[in-house]
C-alpha cells in the first residue's frame, strides 16, 4: 500500500506536535474477521505473525498487545480474567461452556467483602508475557509495540456489577476502594514488566468513564477514587520512556485537563456521536494529540466514498501542526464493511502527506 512503511518516529513527532512525513494512521482494536478480509488469509488471537502483517501492510507504525485482565472491546472467553473465573467456577465441562460461568458482564463476582477475600487474585495477577516475546521476530524494521492496558474502572465495576458498585461508592467506599486497588495493582504490575522488554513503545489504557450524555461518574468522585491510579501510569510510562495514550467514549470536556495533568499524551477516540473534534483541537492543541474520530456508523452502513470524504475533511481541518493520528471512532468491529475500512486507510495514506493540501 502507498506510503505505508512503517516508522514510529512519525507517531512520536505527532505526539510533540510536529509534523511528520504523514499522518499516522491508529486504532486501539481491529476485529480479526476485519484483518483476516483485509489480508486475504485467516488471522487469529494466536497467531502473532498475522497480525504483525496486518499491521504493517494497513500502514501503522505499531502492533497492538494486551498487557493485563482484559482487551480492549467486549468480554471474551480467553481474557485473563474470563479464564480464571472458569477454572473457579467451571465444576464440568457443560458449565464450562456455558457464558454465565465466565462472563463478569452477565454476573458479578465480588457483591461483598466475603466475596472479595475468596476472589482467586493470585491466579488474576498471573499475566502471560509471552506475546511480547514472540512478536520480536516479526516486527520489521520502524514497527514497535504498543501495549494496551487500563480497564481499571471497567474490571472493577464490572466485577461487582454496576449497581453494587454505585451503592458502595455511597455506603462503603472503603470497599470500592479495594477491588480498584487490587485490579490496579495488577494492570500496574502487567506495565511495569512489559515496559522493560524490547520494542515497546507506548502503553494504551483503555477505560470508558463516559457516555454520550455525561461522565459515568462526577468527576469528584474519579479524581478520588481512579486518577490516582492513572497517574500512576503516566509516572511508570515516563520513568521507562513510553508514550501514554489514553480511551474512554462519550463526553469528555470536563476530563480534558485531568487527563493533561495525568501525563496522557494522547486521547482517543474523541466520540464523534458527541464531541466536535475540531473544537477539542482548538482546546488541547500543543498539549494533547487527538487520535481517532472516523464515524462507525458510516464505516458500517456509508459508502467508501462518504468514508474517503470524511477522511479527508480530518486530515484537512485536524492534523495540521501535528498532534493527530487517524482511525476510527472507537475501534474497527467485525461489522464494519471491509470496503469502508480501506477506503479510510488508503485515502489517508494517499492525502495525509505533510504539509497537509486537499481541497475543500
Amino acid at each position: 500500500m502507498q506510503n505505508a512503511q512503517p516508522d514510529f518516529g512519525r507517531v512520536i513527532a505527532t505526539l510533540g506536535h510536529e509534523e511528520p512525513d504523514r499522518v499516522p494512521l491508529a486504532e486501539i482494536a481491529v476485529d480479526y474477521t476485519t484483518m483476516s478480509r483485509f489480508l486475504g488469509q485467516p488471522v487469529s488471537d494466536e497467531d502473532v505473525a498475522a497480525q504483525v502483517a496486518f499491521w504493517t501492510q494497513a500502514g501503522y507504525d505499531y502492533t497492538l498487545l494486551t498487557v493485563g485482565m482484559m482487551r480492549p472491546g467486549g468480554i471474551t472467553k480467553d481474557s485473563q480474567i474470563s479464564k480464571v473465573i472458569q477454572s473457579v467456577t467451571k465444576g464440568d465441562a457443560e458449565q464450562g461452556e456455558d457464558e454465565d460461568a465466565w462472563n463478569i458482564w452477565k454476573v458479578p463476582r465480588i457483591l461483598t467483602e466475603a466475596d472479595f477475600e475468596r476472589f482467586p487474585w493470585e491466579r488474576l495477577a498471573q499475566l502471560d508475557f509471552s506475546k511480547f516475546h514472540e512478536v520480536q521476530q516479526y516486527l520489521p524494521d520502524g514497527m514497535k509495540i504498543i501495549a494496551t492496558s487500563g480497564k481499571i474502572f471497567t474490571s472493577s465495576w464490572m466485577l461487582m456489577g454496576f449497581e453494587n458498585f454505585a451503592v458502595n461508592l455511597k455506603l462503603n467506599p472503603q470497599f470500592v476502594d479495594r477491588v480498584i486497588e487490587r485490579v490496579a495493582q495488577i494492570q500496574l504490575d502487567g506495565l511495569r514488566e512489559v515496559a522493560a522488554l524490547p520494542n515497546v513503545a507506548a502503553v494504551w489504557a483503555v477505560d470508558d468513564i463516559a457516555f454520550g450524555s455525561g461522565l459515568m461518574l462526577s468527576l469528584s468522585t474519579l479524581r478520588k477514587h481512579l486518577f490516582p491510579w492513572y497517574e500512576e501510569f503516566g509516572r511508570v510510562c515516563r520513568e521507562r520512556g513510553l508514550h501514554f495514550f489514553f480511551h474512554t467514549d462519550g463526553v469528555v470536556w470536563d476530563l480534558l485537563e485531568d487527563l493533561i495533568a495525568l501525563g496522557v499524551d494522547a486521547l482517543h477516540p474523541i466520540d464523534p456521536t458527541c464531541m466536535d473534534i475540531e473544537a477539542v483541537k482548538r482546546a488541547v492543541k500543543g498539549r494533547l494529540t487527538l487520535v481517532g474520530n472516523i464515524s462507525n456508523e458510516l464505516l458500517e452502513v456509508g459508502t467508501p466514498e462518504q468514508v474517503a470524504e470524511l477522511t479527508k475533511q480530518r486530515l484537512r481541518t485536524v492534523a495540521p501542526g501535528g498532534g493527530y493520528c487517524l482511525g476510527s471512532g472507537n475501534s474497527v468491529p467485525d461489522w464494519a464493511k471491509i470496503e469502508n475500512y480501506r477506503a479510510m486507510v488508503e485515502t489517508a495514506l494517499r492525502f495525509g502527506s505533510y504539509p497537509i493540501h486537499i481541497e475543500a
